[in-house]
């Protein structure tokens, strides 16, 4: 039996990547909502992991608390519901979808209704 290790380039197989990351344009997508929600008041502080199957962007009212939104990228989604999630600190999946743009204005309407109050 020849086991092929995935690890070594040349062999048909595409290497496991280590950690799931944000790049930076997805990373300058967030930033600038954070940003955003920070001069309104909304949010204060956040978190960032990069683990082995997702990337999560952890957002927080206050440092020592559970996060108010996850923004997650989970790569193996991509070709079915997307890849990107904003989940709330219930657990619930807020939107989800293949453009990050697309997936954090559900967050941007909070931050309309935040300034209009």
């Amino acid at each position: 039996m020849n086991v092929q290790d995935p690890a070594q380039p040349g062999q048909g197989r595409q290497s496991v990547p280590q950690q799931v990351s944000f790049d930076r344009g997805e990373l300058g997508c967030i930033l600038s909502l954070y940003g955003r929600m920070v001069a309104a008041g909304e949010w204060r502080d956040y978190g960032l992991s990069c683990l082995r199957d997702v990337a999560v962007f952890s957002v927080f009212r206050r440092t020592a608390e559970h996060p108010l939104y996850r923004i997650e990228k989970r790569p193996k989604l991509r070709d079915r519901q997307g890849q990107y999630a904003v989940i709330g600190m219930d657990g619930r999946i807020l939107k989800r979808g293949h453009d990050l743009k697309t997936v954090l204005r559900v967050l941007e309407r909070k931050l309309i209704r935040a300034v209009d109050d």
